[in-house]
């Protein structure tokens, strides 16, 4: 059976409330305190309490920086100064940081033995998720931007204890279906701004996590919460059907007028009887995909540019893949195979789409299983235009890909090879 990390966003996400819900699933509060110790950061202690938000029972999770020179403690009540992020960390004094910095004060935890490589892999991509986000939020290059509300100390803290904790656990596959985020603005440095912030925006818009926008007046999703999101997500479909391991939840500390939480859950895939452990033996973020079927047809009586506009139809009714292979029929005719991938939710419209834009008289369905790499997509800025790039990655294995279209835009608009567009892509991402 597959188990996966399931994250519930119906109350938005934020740094903590991630800490606490993983430490409510189980994971080793020691090696979170060896990981911050390991930070080598003085005046830094956090507290890990029962609690509840409106009768909802789960731990809250604190971070408190003693500042020396004014020999006062900071912490999560006092609010911020810079940009209110309302679940998370008071920053007053704090320093601002590159990130560069920031994976320099990481290093310290590695170079303590005090965290593993994968853990502080996931923490440095984090950071380099909002870092990307807040770079296109403020129009310049990730090296110089400066984290105020994310580079402070303790909500170093607060992603270091996330990838920690998360590495702790061992499940590779986090399944986050949508985030429900507040509405209204909120007070920064640089005045008010619209929720949801920039940065979470940018960092939904780059990793394509679904934002359901609430009545509730207030920011539900911090760009930390949006970038753990991000970072560890695999998949954004629960199986058809799962149960419970266990569960944690984290308390939020904005008062809502409701319950303010994030539910961890550790689930079990249920119908892993009928599809099979694909993911079994294997390393990284693969995406078990069981709800998918194959549609196949025999044509022989269409010409090339039906069959294309056969293909676009296809993708317009729902169809994830669609490729044509050519076959030998009855009496030796020349014909083809049409191939189709649909899921469960699109296989009606998709076989109608057949019978519609063929000449074929019947289809044959069969369920199959994949074994899908996490896939994402994000911008790169070249001279020549923006162009949309897509990342692959299971385990060790990284797969990078332009977008065609992109490349083709902007070689047309340039009036420049499509190879020389593509060499910039390749030089503009390390």
């Amino acid at each position: 059976m597959m188990k996966f990390l399931y994250l519930d966003g119906s109350c938005g996400i934020s740094g903590d409330m991630m800490v606490a819900a993983l430490l409510g699933l189980g994971a080793s509060r020691q090696k979170m305190d060896a990981a911050i110790a390991g930070l080598g950061l003085e005046g830094v202690h956090v507290h890990v309490d029962n609690s509840n938000s409106y009768s909802i029972a789960g731990l809250s999770f604190a971070v408190h920086v003693h500042d020396h020179d004014a020999d006062h403690v900071h912490s999560h009540e006092e609010g911020y100064v810079e940009h209110h992020h309302h679940h998370e960390h008071g920053h007053h004094h704090h320093e601002h940081r590159h990130l560069s910095e920031v994976y320099e004060i990481l290093d310290r935890a590695a170079n303590a033995r005090a965290v593993t490589t994968c853990a502080l892999k996931t923490a440095k991509k984090i950071f380099r998720i909002i870092a990307e986000a807040e770079a296109k939020a403020h129009g310049v290059p990730v090296e110089e931007v400066h984290f105020h509300e994310v580079g402070a100390v303790d909500s170093i803290v607060d992603i270091l204890a996330v990838a920690v904790l998360a590495d702790d656990l061992g499940i590779e596959n986090c399944i986050v279906t949508g985030l429900n985020e507040g509405s209204g603005f909120v007070e920064t440095q640089h005045g008010q701004l619209p929720i949801p912030v920039p940065a979470v925006a940018h960092i939904a818009e780059a990793a394509g996590i679904a934002l359901h926008i609430t009545e509730t007046k207030g920011e539900m999703v911090t760009p930390t919460g949006a970038g753990i999101v991000a970072a560890l997500r695999t998949s954004e479909t629960l199986p058809a059907g799962y149960k419970i391991l266990k569960s944690g939840v984290g308390l939020g500390k904005r008062d809502f007028g409701r319950a303010n939480f994030l539910r961890a859950q550790i689930i079990e895939d249920s119908a892993g009887d009928k599809c099979g452990d694909a993911t079994s033996g294997t390393t990284g973020s693969a995406v078990l995909d069981c709800n998918v079927f194959q549609i196949e047809a025999n044509i022989d009586d269409s010409t090339p540019e039906e069959l294309g506009y056969a293909m676009d139809k296809l993708f317009e009714a729902g169809a994830r893949d669609v490729h044509f292979i050519p076959c030998y029929m009855k009496k030796n005719r020349m014909g083809t195979l049409l191939c189709a991938l649909a899921d469960s939710e699109h296989l009606a419209a998709v076989e109608k789409a057949i019978f519609l834009h063929t000449s074929t008289v019947g289809v044959r369905r069969f369920p199959v299983e994949r074994t899908c790499m996490a896939r994402s997509i994000f911008e790169v800025e070249t001279e020549f235009g923006k162009v949309r790039v897509k990342k692959s990655i299971l385990g060790d294995i990284e797969k990078i890909k332009p977008e065609f279209d992109d490349l083709k835009a902007c070689a047309d608009k340039a009036g420049a090879p499509i190879r020389e567009i593509q060499k910039e892509v390749e030089k503009n991402l390390h």
